[in-house]
């Protein structure tokens, strides 16, 4: 089963991704991981991702496939793609690749929230280097600008930043608008109100997967 997660930076769709990989054994394929990752080791890649993202802007439909692929053609298992793809090119570019490895997409997960609260829980995000994330309201970590797993100072990424969000979120809504009815007219569409508390979107998400299986 091929899973696709979209919705607002902040809408959660990476918080249940995880979940979902670690209780189902899914695959969990996040492009934003998968940027960071070559931004970390300091690649031409990764430099010029860190450009992009910085100024607010998505990565090129050319990029981002590049990557994927890389990915798709090493899967054994039922996967998740964690925002991805943002437009219908990549959705169709999606669909080719798939294909080619004998998979199709099986159902594809909006999660809806308030553009206000997006931008709420995004600026109270703080990552560490190690990989690990905290929320200063939601899930804070036990000392004030500290890693609880490596005491590391923790960091605002960039594209966390207010002024980078309200952008990010209006570069976003142009873009999926179309890919939202794209997938609508195939049948793919579910829409997952992703204001609650985790475990009842959670429990959402395994409905929507059950049904979407029959």
């Amino acid at each position: 089963m091929n899973l696709i997660f979209l919705g607002y930076p902040g809408s959660g769709k990476g918080t249940q991704a995880k979940l979902l990989a670690e209780r189902k054994n899914f695959a969990h394929i996040s492009t934003g991981d998968l940027f960071r990752e070559e931004i970390a080791k300091g690649s031409e890649l990764g430099k010029t991702v860190k450009g992009i993202i910085s100024s607010g802007k998505l990565v090129s439909d050319q990029i981002v496939l590049k990557v994927i692929e890389s990915k798709i053609g090493s899967l054994k298992n039922d996967a998740i793609f964690d925002g991805f793809p943002r437009t219908v090119e990549q959705a169709e570019g999606l669909e080719i690749l798939l294909e080619k490895y004998s998979r199709k997409v099986d159902a594809v997960l909006f999660f809806e929230v308030d553009e206000k609260e997006v931008i709420k829980r995004l600026s109270a995000r703080r990552s560490c280097s190690c990989g690990k994330v905290y929320n200063t309201i939601t899930n804070p970590p036990l000392k004030e600008g500290i890693c609880d797993s490596c005491g590391a100072e923790l960091f605002t990424r960039e594209d966390d930043k207010p002024e980078v969000i309200s952008k990010r979120i209006d570069v976003y809504k142009d873009l999926t608008s179309p890919l939202i009815s794209y997938y609508r007219t195939q049948g793919l569409f579910h829409i997952i109100n992703a204001s609650r508390p985790g475990e009842e979107v959670y429990s959402e998400i395994e409905k929507t997967i059950s049904q979407a299986k029959i």
